[in-house]
């Protein structure tokens, strides 16, 4: 389930109202990391827990989340202001599964309300932000919100929960250890078993680090949707230059064992399931393999006449993760084909990968196929340049991003 644009309700903003936003717009977007940076510095400082228990303080530190934000909220702004433009429905719809995969419910809109107005008229003063300014962009924020709080709500209604119940207490079955250091673990439901899923989908982990604090992290589903069991894969995040290593994926590698009991939510995500009835084109990047190993599960289970074209690029063999569960997978499916870049060179083992980046300068594509792409932002940024520059029409190319930069897909 997910918002498009011709599903998404057609709200505009008053002409009033959108001359003023066209007109503040740029001063706004000219002193959009003040205002996102004292935007979470009141709202952590009135609600501590956030931070503690639902924000990921990674994303925090690095100021990932506040560029979020900003550019979601200024997104839909210029949308409202020019609706002739695309529709960011695809955008809305990515932030509302990933909200109700942390179980956010529409309470919490006036708390993200308050502060962010708050931190608006600080920055810019209140001679600028004059009462008719500020109605504007209450207009703005509001309808924004309420897309998102129903997207989320036919949400929880759909997994079949209350709105925010989407945690259960889960226990590990099962803990494989890939030679590339990923970390993969099979949990079940203690209480009310975990229903179905789609390809591609992924759940939200919650654990108890050393200081108290609860984090969550988003991690996709690798298992066939089949059953009552959920495996996810877990890639320790090292530390890079000037940022830390991964706190959360570091902690589950070094200490999650078979036996524990962890927080799972229910599976969101809006990939679209592939149906196999068209050629599909799977491009991953590192640890975005993951939900591309979801999807051939499924394909092996579902649909194993499928074409499809698998591509993926890598340090090198050591550092691809589930390298030999994906050979297994294509070994399944006859009309299936693997290419894979190494970009640190080849050892013995890997003596059919092409040396350096991925590329689709020589890559032949279906010209009907749909084409699932998942990476690092840097990745998934240059790879979909290239679909769309070969003419990939954007209702058959699907990303996922494991950074809270959505916008970056435009």
């Amino acid at each position: 389930m997910s918002i498009t644009a011709n599903t998404a309700a057609a709200v505009e903003l008053e002409p009033a109202h959108a001359q003023i936003v066209s007109a503040t717009l740029p001063l706004i977007g000219a002193h959009i990391d003040e205002i996102t940076t004292e935007f979470y510095r009141r709202m952590f400082a009135a609600h501590p827990e956030l931070l503690r228990n639902l924000f990921n303080r990674g994303n925090q530190a690095e100021g990932a989340q506040q560029r979020a934000l900003a550019a979601s909220i200024a997104t839909f702004a210029t949308h409202l202001v020019d609706p002739s433009l695309p529709h960011p429905a695809e955008l809305l719809s990515r932030i509302g599964h990933k909200h109700a995969s942390l179980g956010v419910t529409a309470d919490q809109y006036p708390i993200v309300y308050d502060n962010l107005f708050a931190a608006i008229v600080t920055v810019l003063g209140a001679d600028t932000v004059t009462d008719e300014v500020a109605a504007a962009w209450d207009r703005v924020f509001w309808i924004m919100a309420d897309t998102l709080i129903a997207l989320e709500r036919d949400l929880y209604r759909a997994a079949g929960v209350a709105d925010g119940d989407v945690y259960r207490r889960a226990r590990v079955i099962s803990r494989v250890d890939d030679p590339s250091g990923a970390v993969l673990l099979t949990v079940r439901s203690v209480g009310e078993p975990f229903a179905g899923f789609l390809p591609g989908q992924y759940v939200s982990v919650g654990v108890t680090m050393p200081d108290g604090a609860r984090q969550l992290r988003q991690y996709s589903l690798v298992n066939a949707p089949r059953g009552y069991e959920l495996t996810f894969a877990v890639k320790p995040v090292p530390a890079v230059a000037d940022q830390p290593a991964g706190a959360v994926s570091g902690w589950i590698a070094a200490n999650v064992c078979i036996g524990d009991l962890l927080d799972v939510t229910v599976p969101f995500g809006d990939l679209p399931a592939p149906s196999g009835d068209e050629p599909l084109v799977l491009i991953s990047a590192g640890i975005g393999i993951t939900p591309m190993i979801g999807m051939l599960e499924y394909l092996a289970l579902e649909a194993p006449d499928a074409a499809v074209q698998v591509l993926h690029a890598d340090r090198s063999d050591l550092s691809h993760p589930l390298r030999e569960r994906q050979r297994e997978l294509l070994a399944q499916l006859p009309k299936a084909s693997l290419d894979v870049w190494y970009e640190d060179g080849m050892t013995a083992g890997a003596a059919e990968a092409h040396p350096g980046l991925l590329t689709l300068e020589k890559v032949d594509l279906a010209a009907d196929a749909h084409v699932y792409l998942c990476g690092n932002s840097g990745f998934v940024q240059a790879v979909r340049s290239q679909l769309v520059d070969r003419g990939v029409p954007a209702e058959r190319l699907h990303c996922e991003l494991f950074s809270p930069n959505d916008w970056l897909l435009g």
